[in-house]
Formats: structure tokens, sequence, C-alpha cells
């Protein structure tokens, strides 16, 4: 098989093809046209290939081709056309294909390249004529000294391309078998536009672009509203889409920037003079329509939100005109008959947790703008290995919206993507310094967001301050709680509208309720509001109280026999608030409110691992409420055996054990008793000392059992029942598991029935009957999923690696252990469950590898994912049982 050849790299020439008038014959002949497109493509493969070229895309009919250097790339093309020039199309035609060649630094990225110099070549070679090779500046300077034989260099002058960057000087490439004279270029000066050239090239958004020229396209769509925050891109968006569409307007696309209008009466004026209709006579609506009653047009008005009353008279003139259509960029929608809205969400963002490669990484649209703005003040900028996660980081900080990430990126200059990244703990004072040519909205973020500010009616203000301090956004229900019912005014009235004004978003919630949310950059100017009006302290304390509420309808749901999923889902989506709920409460002296919220929402915390937090807030609550329910101070205290055993601290897991067990005491709740008790054998258990663990979960199940706390004893007994396998009393332990593992399926909790299957499956191994063991990982591994409960997945893996122990795969074992270590320090869970026979079987894997064997297996295993450990043992559990269902993700 001959081997693919090796893509350029590093200064690349690139080459891109289309076939000229190709539509018109796609809709005569599909048959015929297609046959002729695959023989030219293989004529093009063949002159790009004979010059040490790679053919490395091809959209439709067009071809975009790289060489290592610009004589090479040139010979491919002066080759390709002669080709095509004298190949026999039968039916079709001669086909007329349009080439153009531009130079640039790109690193090929999953057989395809992303760089600047692409986009500025797809706008070449569209300005080209069929049979015409075009070249710029940059690929006619690097190839002029090294020409094919006979081949010379015609300049065309500087011309601007329809990417609304810098002009671009153009050559046309001569040779005595190639046509010499053609048309002029299809730029922006051969079409009728006052569109704006733009001081930077366009990065990012193309599918989007693409999406509105479709909707233009459109008979149906003649008034379109990309509706979007302030430094979105907006502008910059319907910039480009208009170029891209020149040819679709023969009479013209013309440009009407309404920045600096307040009075919606000047809106017709103001379009008037971009179509040069004078404004002198009365009737200017009308003679506007009968100006462009008989052509096609494209208007473009941007800013339009300062001006929505004007939406009738746009709607009149397009009436008046039918083949007018308009194109605006608002930040509230115009609500005009027939106006089709396009909201425009800020850039995608990579997931920090698990940032991808390099490569990947700059894809994403946000990075790939920061790289490029970058530099431009620092040409040899570039993103490391080691600048990576803070680039990601700034991105995420500045919500991925461009204009943010455009100033951020001027500070390369002078700070390192690590050093700006602190200096972004506060946007706004950062985010300065735009350029002096830009309206004044766009040279901060600042501007740009005060501007839609003050748009607001007092109301909306108001609501909108209230309505930052929700760093996680917000319910309608937790919204109306913190903005309050002053006065008379509708707060849900006033949300919809912050929504149609961009300074809130709406997405969908859990059980699909809305959720409303801003832009982190948008909410920090209106903490900013809400500190200068003088009542932050009272939303915020109205915040607090909501969560506390909210914490407490879900104690019921997530304590004991809960952890229901949609209230951990709703946690989850409202867990920014709670802790700055917390951190109020506790800051404000209301320490046994705070006391009283952990109390209610213990496993949730401690079932999403955020164990320095929980110690945190647990150890200032304690301290501040030491008068607090005895009930609360009990439960906090459990919490803390378990936060300190994970950490670590064992001595201290034992302290608060104790004083767990005197304040249920206390309280003389039997239940809360007997899970005290639990506590103190659980930091036994922590400690390595099973034995002592099992002689203190005894009391515990027995009192609990008193209580009627059935899914509560039924979980600590598997628990018993476990340390008694580890301790070799097995006959004593399987029959107590299975008792247990049959009630905790009928009345959980379902973490617990996840942990009870571990544990069955560890005393199947103590069985030597590795095929059961097998079944109950797996099906641990099942119910710890869906839940979420990554220790006990951790555990189910771990226990799995000893069951490839147990049917002589060691490496195996070892490589999942391996895996296993990495994944729990990656999501930072102290322990995995089941750490004392995980314990055993690493001893066994050791023994039976060697050290040697063992540490390589080991390293190996390290540099899977967590998904693939679990392929990988689900795979073993499956080879042994003989089945094969779907694992639950």
């Amino acid at each position: 098989m001959e081997q693919a050849k090796p893509y350029p790299t590093g200064t690349v020439t690139f080459l891109f093809t289309d076939i000229e008038g190709s539509t018109e014959r796609w809709e005569r002949d599909r048959t015929a046209m297609a046959e002729a497109v695959e023989r030219h493509l293989v004529l093009l493969q063949h002159a790009v290939e004979a010059h040490r070229g790679v053919l490395f895309k091809v959209v439709g009919d067009a071809g975009q081709a790289a060489f290592p250097t610009a004589p090479e790339a040139v010979a491919a093309a002066l080759e390709a056309q002669r080709a095509l020039l004298t190949a026999d199309w039968g039916s079709v035609g001669q086909l007329r294909v349009r080439m153009a060649l531009h130079v640039g630094e790109a690193e090929p990225r999953d057989g395809d390249y992303l760089a600047p110099a692409l986009n500025r070549l797809a706008r070449l070679v569209a300005a080209g004529h069929g049979r015409q090779v075009l070249l710029t500046l940059a690929a006619a300077d690097l190839a002029r000294d090294r020409l094919p034989a006979g081949a010379g260099l015609r300049d065309l002058g500087a011309h601007s391309l329809r990417d609304l960057y810098r002009p671009e000087r153009v050559f046309q490439l001569l040779h005595p078998d190639l046509p010499v004279d053609f048309p002029p270029l299809q730029t922006l000066a051969t079409r009728p536009n006052n569109l704006p050239l733009q001081p930077t090239p366009f990065v990012g958004r193309e599918d989007q672009v693409v999406r509105i020229v479709e909707l233009l396209s459109r008979d149906d769509v003649r008034l379109l509203t990309i509706t979007g925050p302030g430094g979105v891109g907006k502008t910059r968006l319907a910039l480009q889409a208009a170029a891209d569409l020149l040819d679709r307007f023969p009479d013209g696309v013309w440009f009407v920037d309404l920045n600096a209008l307040t009075d919606p009466a000047l809106v017709i004026p103001a379009i008037a003079r971009a179509l040069g209709v004078h404004e002198a006579e009365t009737g200017l609506v009308e003679r506007l329509g009968s100006a462009l009653a008989q052509k096609r047009v494209l208007l473009v008005l941007d800013n339009f939100e300062r001006l929505v009353a004007a939406a009738s008279v746009v709607a009149d003139l397009l009436l008046r005109a039918p083949g007018l259509k308009v194109l605006v960029t608002s930040r509230i929608p115009m609500y005009a008959y027939g106006e089709r809205e396009y909201p425009l969400l800020p850039f995608p963002m990579p997931d920090l947790a698990h940032l991808p490669s390099l490569e990947r990484l700059s894809q994403y649209e946000a990075v790939r703008l920061f790289i490029e703005r970058a530099q431009a003040v620092k040409p040899d900028f570039a993103v490391t290995t080691a600048n990576a996660p803070a680039v990601a980081e700034i991105c995420h900080r500045l919500d991925g919206l461009p204009l943010a990430i455009e100033l951020a990126a001027t500070y390369v200059k002078v700070l390192p993507p690590q050093a700006l990244l602190k200096r972004l703990e506060r946007r706004l004072p950062l985010l300065t310094g735009g350029a002096r040519t830009l309206p004044a909205r766009q040279q901060t973020m600042r501007d740009a967001i005060a501007w839609s500010h003050d748009l607001l009616t007092p109301d909306e203000q108001l609501v909108f301050q209230r309505l930052a301090v929700f760093p996680g956004g917000c319910t309608l229900e937790g919204a109306e709680v913190v903005v309050g019912q002053e006065g008379t005014f509708d707060a849900f009235a006033r949300i919809a509208s912050l929504v149609d004004k961009s300074l809130l978003r709406q997405e969908e919630g859990s059980e699909g309720d809305p959720r409303f949310r801003m832009l982190e950059t948008v909410r920090e100017y209106g903490l900013e509001r809400l500190e200068a009006s003088g009542e932050a302290d009272e939303v915020r304390r109205r915040e607090a109280q909501w969560c506390l509420t909210l914490a407490e309808m879900a104690e019921p749901e997530v304590v004991g026999a809960g952890m229901a999923p949609e209230w951990l889902a709703r946690l989850d989506a409202e867990m920014p608030n709670l802790r700055v709920a917390l951190d109020w409460l506790l800051e404000h002296g209301e320490a046994a409110a705070a006391l009283r919220f952990l109390a209610a929402t213990t496993y949730f915390w401690i079932h999403r691992l955020l164990y320095s937090e929980v110690d945190r807030w647990s150890r200032a609550a304690l301290i501040g409420a030491p008068d607090a329910a005895a009930i609360d101070r009990s439960v906090v205290h459990n919490n803390l055996v378990f936060v300190n055993a994970m950490l670590g601290e064992h001595d201290t897991a034992a302290a608060h054990a104790r004083d767990a067990l005197t304040a249920a005491e206390e309280s003389g709740n039997a239940i809360a008793i007997g899970l005290a008790q639990y506590d103190v054998g659980f930091a036994w258990e922590f400690r390595g000392d099973g034995q002592r663990a099992a002689e203190a979960y005894r009391p515990a199940l027995h009192l609990l059992q008193d209580a009627g706390a059935t899914a509560y004893a039924a979980w600590v007994q598997a628990e018993l029942a476990d340390k008694l396998v580890w301790l070799g009393k097995l006959d004593e332990a399987v029959p107590m598991l299975d008792d247990a593992l049959v009630r905790l399926r009928a009345a959980g909790p379902a973490w617990g029935m996840a942990m009870a299957l571990g544990q069955r499956a560890h005393a199947a191994l103590y069985q030597a009957n590795p095929v059961l063991a097998a079944q109950f990982f797996r099906e641990s591994i099942e119910a710890a999923r869906e839940v979420g409960y990554e220790r006990v997945t951790l555990g189910a893996v771990a226990g799995l690696a000893g069951v490839a122990l147990a049917v002589g795969q060691p490496e195996r074992a070892a490589r999942l252990l391996g895996a296993t270590e990495v994944a729990r320090k990656a999501i930072g869970s102290g322990r995995i469950a089941h750490a004392l026979h995980a314990e055993r079987i690493v001893s066994a894997a050791r023994e039976a590898l060697g050290e040697p064997g063992f540490a390589q297996a080991f390293a190996a295993g390290g540099a899977l994912t967590l998904d693939e450990a679990i392929t990988e043992a689900v795979t073993l559990a499956d080879d042994l049982t003989g089945t094969t269902p779907e694992l639950t993700a």
C-alpha cells in the first residue's frame, strides 16, 4: 500500500481551485457533471502530487492543496490548467476552473488546515475567473525567481477582497498556454457597495456566515435581525455575510451605521444618505420606495437597538420595494412583521477539565481569535503545552466574547498568558484599549455593556442589577424571590425584556424549566451597578435565603435513601449560587443558618467530592454557631468525618466522629445516634483497622434497626459484612451481604446499592468465584454511573483488576490499577470505594509481575482515560460472563 504523503508544515503555499458557473451545469445534467467533476479532480490531484503537494480537501467541486514551496505550487497550477484546457469534457462543455495561491504559516490538523491565510485565499479565488491563476503578493515574491519556463507574472494592482480586510496586491500567472485577458476581478470594487474595510482579518464564525447567506438567499426571508449581547460580534458577522452576498444584489449592498443616532425619526434619512437619495423634499419614505422599487438591494442596518420605534417604517419600506432585503444587528429584536431573528451566541469553548491536544485546542474559534490577535502585536506568539491551559481559561473567563478576547489578546505583548490570566480576576478594568478607530462602545467592554444598560427602563435596570448576584444563573422562581415585588412592576415581564435585549440568556434547565444566565463579563458590570445602588447586602440576603430554602426542599431527596437524580441535577445547576450563599451567611454572622444549610445538603457536597470546601465551611459554621440545633451539629460533624478521612486527616476524622456522637445523643434522635456510631467505625476503617471498624458497625446496625431506619440499616449491614469479608469471616458475611443487597435493591439508596454490589463482588473473589465477581462488579459500575458516583466506579474497576488476577491476567490487572490511580487523583477522591480490598489486589499484582513488570503495566494504565479503563474492565467482565448489555453512561 502506498504511504500517505506528509502534509507540509510551517510556511505553506496553498492552492485553491473552483469551477466557474458549476451550478448551472449541475442543474442541466447532474450525471454528466458528476463524471466531469470527478475527471477534473483526477487531473488536479495528478498535477498536485507531481509537484510534492497534497490535495487535502475537496468541497463539492472545489479543491484545496498544500505545497512546501511556492514555485512547486505555481508549477502544479500551470500543469493542472494545461490538462484541464486540453481535456474532452463531453456534453457538459469546457470546464472553466479558476485558481489562486497564497502563503501562510500553518500546521495540519486532522487532515485539514486552519489558518487565517485560508480565509483570505477563499476570497481571492472567488474574485477570479475560469482558467485564470491568481497569486497574492506573498506567493508572487516567493515564486517569481523560479517560475516554470515561459511563465511570467502580471501585476493586477491592489484589490479589496470580500473578507473586508486590507487591500491585497494581486498577480496573474502568464504563460503561452493560458488565456491572457480576463474581465476585472470580482472584488468589492466591481459591485456597488459601501462596506467598510476592516482593520483585522475575519476569524471564526464561518458557519454562521454561511447560515446568514443561506437565509437571506431565501425568497421568504426579507428582514433578518442578528441579536446578541455587546461584544459578541454581530457587526463583523453582518459585514462578512453582506460581502459574500454582493453577487446576489446587483444594485448594491449598503451599510448604514446607526450607532450615533438616538431619534427613530432619523433612521430613514440615514438610509437615504447611504443610498444617495436627497432628503430635501417631503415624502422621503415614498421616494425611497420608488427609488428601490425595481432594484435588488441589501441594506445592513447596524445598531438598531435604540431605534426600535423605527421598525414600522423599515417594514413599510420593504412593502414598497419587493427586491429589497434588510439585515439588522441589534441587542433586541425589532418585533416587525416578517422578521426572522438569528441569535448570535459567544464562541464555544474547550472543557477546562479535559483540555484537548494543542492541535484541537487551536481549532476552537475563541482560541483561534486569541492567537490571531496576539500575533498581530507579538508575531512569535504561539500556543504551547506550557501556556495552553492559561489561553483556554482566558477564553472561558471572557465568556467566549470576541470583543473581550480581542482586547485581552493585545496584552500578550507585555504579559504572557499565565500572567494575563491572573489579571483577569477583575475583567472590566483590564479590558480597555480597543482601537481608537472603533466606535466608543467597542473600545472597552464596560462601554459596550453600559450601552446596553442605558437602553433599559429604570425597572429593567433594577432587575438587571439584582439578578447579577446569581453567578450560576437562576430559575424564574429564584429570580422572583431575589428581585422582590417592590412597586407594581411584573418581574417576569422585565426578565423577558432583558432576554430580548441580550443581557440575559435563556437556557433549558432541569426538567425543562427555563434558566436565566448572564455572561460573566456582563454580570460583573451588573454587580458594580448593584454596589453603587446601596442595596447589595439586602439583595444578597435574599439570595442566601432562597438558597437555604432550596437546600431544605432538597434535603429529603438527597439525604439517606434519596440521591434522586433530578435533585442532584438541580443542585448541580445551583452550585455556584449555593457557594456564594454559604460564604455570605458565614461572612455576615449567620453561622447557624449556614450550619442548617450544610446539614440539609451534606450528601450532595460529599457526593461531588468537594472535600476542602465542605471542610472550610463546616469548621467555620461549627465555630460560629456552638449553640445551634444539636441535630444539625451532629450531621455536620458526620460530614467532617468522611471529608477528613478522604483528606487523610485520620485523627481529625476520629475527633469529629466523637463530636458527632455527642451531639446526636444531645439531640435524642435515634437515627442520628446510629449514624454517628457508624462514623466511629468509618474512622477506624480509614485507618486501615477493619477489626475495630466492624466492632463499631455492629451497635450502629442495631441502633438503626431499632429506630426503623430500614435503608440506613441495610447500608450499614453491608458495610459490616464487607469488613467481615476482609477479616475472612465469609460464612457470616456473605448471607449478611445478600440480605442487605436485597433490601437496598428494594429501598435504596442507589449509591448504597452500588457500594453493596461492589462489596458482594469482593466477597465472590474471596470465594474464588471470579465469574460471579465480574457480574457484580459490572452491575456496580452501571449503578454508580447512573448516579455519578465516581468513587464507587473506580472501586469496581479496581475490583475487576482482582478478577483479572484471578483468571491469570496480571498485566491487565496492573494496567487497570494504574488507570484507577490516575483517575482517583484527577477527580480528587481521597480513596476509592473498597480501598482495603484494593490494597490487597495491588500487593498481589505486584507479587505476580515483579516490581519492574508491575511498574511498566501500571504506568501504561495511567495513560488510559477513565472511559477507556471502564471499557476495558467491562469488556473483561462481559468476556467472563458471556453478556454484552449496554453500559449506562
